[in-house]
């Protein structure tokens, strides 16, 4: 693929239209973020009201005279939009106004592909540039286009000079290539599945934490590894930024009474997250969509934490993720200065920098995901010594004594020990 070739620091003017919405001035706080995580600096912001945007430009016409004044005066040759513009306002703009015009969507792709590290993760956001390049193939500013959506294939895609028949060869072959990449994406989410079928089998509950991006996920997950885990360097990377990370990772964590289970942090969300990342990243999320207890991470300190909650509701929704309970962990409660940890139902006020916090979480964790355990009284043979050693690996054992039939253990065991050892509880003793 290739890249939006951004040097560090490049200069660019956000430009957005207020349409009335009460999230308008978030969303272009967000699109001032998004751009400083891709190494971008904004140096004007432009904003116009509009009920809708003109169709050939975006912004209407004496607007567009005035981003072509700032950025001949600013030096500023790059243009983002906080929409998804069209192929002709993106054409139509660029001829006004002499600068490279980059939409929203555009945008979070170039951050998605230099953020992606995995071999899924890259042909994932891959297939999403494939298609939202698509339709966009008869724009005559194709270097551009290329540019700012990255397409493969050698370069295949930049000669629009040849007519109608070059531009059919250069939309079969980016649909060979979009078929190439679901085809490879397919195998990998069957290599995928069979490890998520293993750790079904390991019979071991699972916790996703899902949430806004930069709300700490992350940072939530290396503080429960740090406490349970089972060694240090299993840290997944913790950066402030806007999708520091798109690789799904999963660690077993084991409680101090040796309950176990899985957790595992996914990719972060944002507002107006293009429809073609959330169809490419659908296996990703297999995660989340089949977890027996999500954690919706959410920064408690930003005053926008409510619309942050409804994207990342209304993204699992589009996935496919309903009906799993879910704890909501409002992150970052420590730059409020408030008591915490506070629990509220089965929601918790935290930091994830305290272990307090990490702690108070595992125990509605505990609650949510082991309440199926039976505290029974076992009384095993003394020729069965192999149960009695699983039992003290891998179960909460209450209490060990002897008599003369055996070790008499009391111990909490889940559905599946309990079904197993179910001949050796001690009658009226569950």
């Amino acid at each position: 693929m290739t890249d939006i070739n951004i040097n560090e620091q490049t200069p660019v003017i956000t430009i957005g239209l207020n349409r009335g919405s009460k999230n308008f001035s978030y969303s272009m706080e967000e699109l001032n973020n998004l751009v400083t995580a891709n190494n971008m600096v904004v140096t004007e912001t432009l904003i116009q009201k509009l009920d809708r945007p003109d169709a050939s430009t975006y912004f209407g016409k004496g607007k567009v005279e005035e981003l072509a004044t700032v950025v001949q005066d600013t030096g500023a040759d790059t243009v983002i939009a906080n929409d998804e513009l069209s192929p002709s306002q993106i054409r139509n703009i660029e001829k006004q106004t002499n600068a490279k015009i980059i939409d929203r969507t555009g945008l979070i792709l170039e951050i998605f592909a230099n953020r992606a590290q995995s071999r899924e993760a890259k042909l994932q956001v891959e297939l999403a540039k494939l298609q939202y390049q698509m339709p966009r193939l008869h724009t005559s500013a194709s270097q551009r286009l290329d540019q700012q959506t990255g397409t493969g294939g050698g370069g295949g895609f930049t000669n629009r000079g040849s007519g109608e028949s070059q531009l059919e060869l250069n939309r079969r072959t980016l649909q060979d290539r979009i078929t190439h990449v679901r085809h490879e994406l397919k195998e990998l989410a069957k290599a995928s599945d069979v490890k998520r079928k293993q750790r079904d089998r390991s019979e071991l509950p699972t916790v996703a934490l899902v949430g806004y991006t930069n709300a700490g996920k992350s940072t939530v997950m290396n503080g429960l590894i740090n406490l349970f885990g089972e060694s240090l360097d299993k840290q997944v990377m913790v950066k402030n930024m806007l999708f520091a990370t798109l690789d799904t990772s999963v660690r077993k964590l084991t409680l101090p009474d040796s309950k176990t289970f899985l957790l595992s942090d996914t990719v972060g969300f944002v507002s107006q997250l293009p429809h073609q990342l959330v169809e490419a990243f659908k296996s990703t999320l297999a995660e989340a969509a089949n977890a027996d207890l999500l954690i919706q991470v959410v920064d408690y300190s930003d005053d926008n934490r409510d619309l942050m909650m409804k994207t990342t509701e209304d993204t699992l929704t589009d996935i496919g993720v309903s009906g799993i309970p879910t704890v909501i962990a409002f992150n970052k409660a420590d730059k409020l200065e408030l008591s915490i940890p506070t629990r509220e139902g089965d929601n918790l006020i935290m930091s994830a920098l305290e272990d307090s916090s990490l702690e108070a979480l595992v125990d509605i964790i505990r609650e949510k995901v082991f309440d199926n355990y039976h505290t029974v009284t076992l009384v095993i043979p003394f020729d069965k010594g192999d149960i009695v050693s699983y039992l003290n690996d891998n179960t909460n054992v209450i209490s060990t004594d002897y008599d003369a039939n055996g070790t008499i253990m009391k111990v909490e065991l889940n559905d599946v020990d309990f079904q197993r050892y179910n001949g050796y509880i001690l009658p009226d003793a569950d």
